[in-house]
């Protein structure tokens, strides 16, 4: 699907509502209330599909000083964020190229993300990890001003070793299989030799142990998941610090179109894609590579371009977007 008009007229509003109907959440802010169009006081969002062989209806509710409140065929959710373990989307932005060439918390972020999607059963382990460091953090400070022992510190500093291996170990299986997916999408988009490289090591008690006085110091954990990264290459070059802007573009693609790739064969069902502005910055032959990927994925892509031209076959679905405004093209 392709929803095509000039500059402003609306398509990355019809997108980000596509996104907070399949998430519950929008992938440009987290404050609700720049949702709701200015001088309203509330926003509706419902959408109506099929996703596995089954149909889909979405409502979601915005009312400024309110939680948003979801519905999914009808039934109301605890909370809206439920709609991702329940209807996977995958989304394109400009500001997406973050994944690639911010530090590596956005990766980590990005990557723990895609290890829900494709490994539900562990979806959890990145929360668990994080609430069990936070409380090894707050015995390291109380140790380290007196008012606790070492005796106390112990168990955490034991759980943050189990726990940190489990999400190092999932992470490592997740970069593992994404790699190989990643290096055929982006030389699908001309960016040979793409490969993602998992960094760092599991800890272990042992050694969280051995660095205890440095970890007094600082009042944190030195040592673990929280700090590691994925380096993101391709030829070789770690894209982040050697990148060219318009690489990085691809790189961050190629991860969207692997991803999706992945979770059909994982038998999750294809993932809504929505790609905002991609093609802009693509030559032709790469718009031409990008749009035969997409037909695999048939009606579950949008994609939004200022003019049907932009993409180089014609698409399943032509939406005219005009402000306040999208219909069918005739």
């Amino acid at each position: 699907m392709l929803a095509v008009g000039p500059n402003g007229a609306g398509k990355t509003n019809l997108l980000e509502s596509l996104h907070v109907a399949a998430q519950g959440f929008s992938p440009r802010t987290r404050n609700d209330a720049q949702l709701i169009r200015f001088g309203q006081e509330s926003a509706r969002i419902e959408v109506a599909g099929e996703h596995e062989g089954s149909s889909v209806m979405v409502d979601v509710a915005l009312q400024v000083g309110e939680t948003k409140r979801a519905r999914l065929n009808g039934a109301p959710l605890r909370t809206a964020e439920e709609l991702r373990s329940r209807l996977p989307a995958l989304v394109f932005t400009p500001d997406r190229l973050a994944i690639v060439k911010s530090g590596p918390a956005v990766r980590r972020a990005y990557f723990d993300r895609s290890l829900g999607r494709l490994f539900p059963s562990r979806s959890s382990l990145p929360t668990e990890y994080t609430a069990v460091l936070a409380q090894r953090n707050g015995a390291l400070r109380r140790l380290a001003g007196g008012y606790s022992s070492r005796e106390a510190l112990e168990p955490w500093s034991e759980r943050v070793a189990e726990l940190g291996a489990r999400l190092v170990d999932a992470r490592r299986e997740l970069v593992a299989l994404m790699s190989p997916a990643f290096a055929e999408a982006a030389a699908d988009l001309r960016l040979d030799g793409g490969e993602l490289r998992y960094e760092g090591e599991a800890p272990s008690r042992e050694e969280l142990e051995r660095r205890l006085e440095q970890d007094l110091t600082r009042g944190s954990t030195g040592l673990g998941p929280h700090l590691h990264d994925v380096a993101v290459t391709a030829g070789g070059r770690d894209l982040r610090s050697f990148g060219s802007q318009g690489e990085q573009r691809l790189a961050v693609l190629a991860l969207l179109l692997a991803e999706a790739d992945l979770l059909v064969e994982r038998g999750h069902g294809p993932p809504l894609l929505l790609l905002d502005d991609v093609l802009s910055e693509l030559d032709p032959d790469r718009r031409a590579s990008l749009a035969g990927r997409l037909r695999r994925f048939g009606t579950q892509a949008l994609v939004t371009a200022t003019a049907p031209s932009a993409l180089p076959v014609t698409p399943d679905e032509l939406i005219e977007v005009r402000p306040g405004q999208a219909r069918r093209a005739a």
